[in-house]
């Protein structure tokens, strides 16, 4: 027979795990759960949370937000879409004001980098992190600061009626024909960097300074937009477009092609969620969907490509240059800086 003092023991200890089980969980325990009601955990929450807020840097997520809102009703996705920088912008400023309003911040590594030196993300576990290649996962202590589910091409993108495929650049170094002089436009923003950044890398600077005869235009505008002047053949052709948006323009019947010039700027976007998520159980909900086959096969109807191994995406036979993966986030902040300046004293004042 237990003793009384035993049994009393046993009520205290029976009490203190049901209390354990009944109390709240706090935001970083949400994030790294891995139990096997993970799914049903996070569903409930995302419940009573109803919404959650995203900041992007591609025009996809716009159409992406409202296929998760049909498969979630009971969650609102509230979508604010920028360039990377002005998002590093926007939620370091928010943190600082103690008004952060963002969940989810999905853009470049270059931007995720800063945020992640600035202590601002929270550690996440996604069963479908398996899926991915490690290289594109940092890892924490206890979880990953942000997962891959994007990857992008920047290169050539030509108005056909402007200028024949036959008779369009097929080099990096077609760029400097004079047939060219004045018909070209590059993006001020940092795919704008990237591309000249690339092209130093890859053919040197006096070969840059030689570029900058051609009477290239600086566009104040991302290339999501810039490829609206090609389309309607304002500017004939960009080296700085992706393949996504001139395949979204292709799909309306736009006369524009893209074609690789190598070695191919590669961008990979990433999902990080914010320490300071006031929903963070719909962000994750998201992030998991977002990470799926299901969500990854709608990222490419977007024109994207995935990084999820499984999914069969037809692999690019072209030469890639991931600069991300080449340089740590300190580095390519620092570099693309400078490649700013450069562009903007090659280009900007020969206008």
């Amino acid at each position: 027979m237990s003793s009384p003092i035993s049994f009393a023991l046993a009520i205290l200890l029976l009490a203190a795990n049901l209390f354990a089980a009944s109390a709240p969980m706090s935001p970083a325990q949400i994030a790294l759960y891995q139990g096997a009601d993970r799914d049903k955990l996070l569903v409930d929450g995302a419940k009573r949370e109803g919404q959650f807020t995203l900041y992007t840097s591609h025009t996809w997520f716009k159409t992406f937000v409202k296929e998760f809102e049909k498969k979630y009703p009971f969650v609102k996705a509230n979508e604010w879409r920028n360039d990377s920088k002005n998002i590093i912008r926007k939620v370091i400023e928010e943190v600082k004001a103690g008004r952060p309003l963002a969940d989810i911040v999905e853009t470049t590594s270059d931007g995720l980098g800063v945020l992640k030196r600035e202590g601002l993300f929270q550690e996440y576990f996604s069963p479908e992190a398996r899926f991915y290649p490690s290289e594109l996962k940092p890892r924490g202590k206890s979880g990953f600061f942000y997962l891959p589910n994007r990857e992008t091409y920047n290169s050539l993108g030509f108005n056909t009626k402007s200028v024949p495929p036959a008779s369009a650049p097929r080099s990096l170094k077609d760029l400097a024909d004079p047939r060219w002089k004045g018909k070209m436009a590059i993006t001020s923003t940092t795919t704008g960097a990237r591309w000249l950044g690339n092209l130093i890398e890859t053919l040197g600077r006096e070969f840059v300074d030689k570029l900058a005869d051609q009477e290239i235009s600086v566009q104040d505008m991302a290339p999501a937009a810039l490829i609206n002047l090609v389309v309607s053949g304002e500017i004939p052709l960009s080296p700085t477009i992706f393949d996504a948006n001139v395949t979204l323009a292709k799909q309306k019947g736009a006369p524009v092609e893209w074609r690789p010039l190598e070695p191919v700027v590669t961008t990979v976007g990433s999902a990080a969620l914010l320490a300071k998520a006031a929903n963070p159980h719909a962000a994750l909900l998201f992030i998991d969907y977002l990470l799926s086959k299901e969500g990854q096969q709608l990222i490419m109807k977007g024109g994207l490509w995935s990084p999820r191994e499984d999914v069969g995406s037809v692999e690019q036979k072209f030469k890639k240059n991931y600069m991300d993966e080449k340089y740590s986030s300190e580095e390519m902040e620092v570099k693309l800086g400078q490649w700013e300046t450069l562009l903007r004293q090659l280009f900007l004042r020969r206008r």
